[in-house]
């Protein structure tokens, strides 16, 4: 079961990567609040059908506790795009791409911190792999530290501690109800964080939005794909693996960004990118590798 949680949440950031140029597309029309708002809304939609369809096979699994973590799990999530938004006005999106990705190196530190995971050498190397990875990728302008960097920093501590909780609840819990309360937190508070940063929630309704195909299809996306089946799944999976594991996963999600834009739209891939690919690759591989076991130690007495 290892096997198949690791490859389906590869799979899952295969599709936030390849749906990166969508949402880039989108925001050229909509408000980044604004645009969460819809899309975690129309997520909950689509996961609130199979519930229903599926609800008289099912006890009662809500209560005071499962709310309080779908709620939890939706906070840091919330944060997470929020800061990563808010801070994108501040420093440059390269800069972005690696502190974010700096949650790769938090996981495990707050696996050992919070929830005492012991961390073995193989994930170690991966760690620091996918970090120099990131590095190569991403950290393009070397200019000074910004407050727009402290908040993306924040943002990355944010998704490390998304991942975190989720382990923490994700083997007690029923993956389906905990992912609805999760998105419907994101949405809400996405809503009301529109309104206090003054976006303008009608523009989903005005006829230039209306008439564009790209906005659509990019809510439909990856309301359905990037955000309904991708976090049921991380939150289903997450049951099956380790925290750590999960963070080198999705430290692959700027590869398949990298790659979908070279396909999609032709942006160039320069030689520290292709280089920085590697190393992530590396890093999941030394992850994956089976941890040699040591040998009692048997004492002959004569």
């Amino acid at each position: 079961m290892n096997k198949t949680a690791d490859f389906s949440l590869l799979f899952v950031v295969f599709i936030w990567g390849v749906t990166f140029v969508m949402v880039q597309n989108a925001l050229s029309f909509l408000d980044p609040f604004t645009f969460n708002a819809v899309r975690f809304f129309m997520a909950f939609v689509f996961l609130l059908i199979p519930y229903i369809l599926t609800l008289h096979k099912k006890g009662k699994t809500w209560n005071k506790g499962l709310f309080i973590a779908g709620f939890h799990i939706g906070v840091w999530l919330f944060l997470g795009y929020g800061l990563q938004t808010i801070g994108l006005n501040y420093t440059t999106p390269a800069k972005t791409g690696f502190i974010t990705g700096l949650s790769v190196v938090m996981v495990p530190v707050f696996s050992l911190l919070l929830l005492k995971h012991r961390l073995s050498r193989n994930t170690i190397l991966g760690v620091a792999a996918a970090t120099i990875g990131l590095y190569l990728m991403t950290f393009a302008d070397r200019s000074n530290l910004n407050i727009g960097d402290l908040l993306v920093f924040l943002c990355a501590i944010s998704f490390a501690m998304q991942i975190i909780t989720t382990a923490r609840y994700a083997k007690t819990l029923p993956a389906l109800p905990l992912t609805l309360i999760q998105v419907s937190t994101v949405s809400l508070l996405s809503f009301v964080s529109a309104f206090i940063f003054k976006e303008n929630h009608s523009v989903i309704f005005s006829s230039e939005v209306m008439l564009q195909k790209d906005v659509w299809t990019a809510l439909l996306v990856t309301a359905a794909l990037a955000t309904a089946f991708a976090f049921f799944a991380q939150t289903f999976f997450q049951a099956y693996t380790t925290p750590t594991r999960v963070a080198l996963i999705f430290s692959m999600e700027p590869v398949f960004a990298a790659l979908s834009s070279y396909i999609l739209i032709g942006e160039k891939l320069t030689s520290a990118s292709l280089i920085g690919c590697a190393f992530i690759f590396l890093g999941m591989i030394f992850a994956e590798l089976p941890v040699k076991k040591k040998k009692p130690v048997t004492q002959e007495f004569s």
